[in-house]
């Protein structure tokens, strides 16, 4: 029996946060400009899935997964560079800070919409920032 309150202790951190819900924040963005965004969960164990809603489109979570307190995630969504349209990989990675979810993004590849051919990248340093849940 005196091993039962340690087994359950240990088992608790591998649980997946509760990540459930609608999360809303803003998204440091190009010239100092600061984006509303929201992001809708959906949990499935440790699947995390949903969608991430900007101010012109939304854009289905992918790759989604939760381990403890960490989550990782990915974002294909489509930018406009010049005259032609790059379909643009974000890689999100985070962790719960208390009540928020702070999240860093990344860019890890880029092609050509029309083509399929592949688009040179700034190197990105990611970008992080705070979540605040709303439901």
């Amino acid at each position: 029996m005196k091993c039962l309150p340690v087994f359950l202790l240990a088992a608790s951190g591998l649980c997946a946060a509760d990540l459930g819900g609608i999360w809303v924040g803003r998204i440091p963005g190009r010239n100092g400009a600061m984006p509303d965004v929201a992001f809708q969960f959906r949990q499935s164990g440790t699947v995390l899935s949903g969608k991430l809603y900007g101010d012109y489109q939304s854009t289905k979570i992918t790759e989604g997964k939760i381990s403890g307190d960490e989550v990782d995630f990915l974002v294909v969504t489509a930018e406009q560079a010049g005259n032609q349209i790059n379909e643009t990989r974000m890689r999100f990675t985070g962790k719960m800070v208390g009540a928020e979810l702070e999240l860093t993004r990344k860019r890890e590849g880029s092609r050509n919409a029309g083509n399929g051919g592949g688009v040179q990248l700034k190197q990105d340093a990611g970008v992080t920032f705070r979540l605040k849940r709303l439901i």
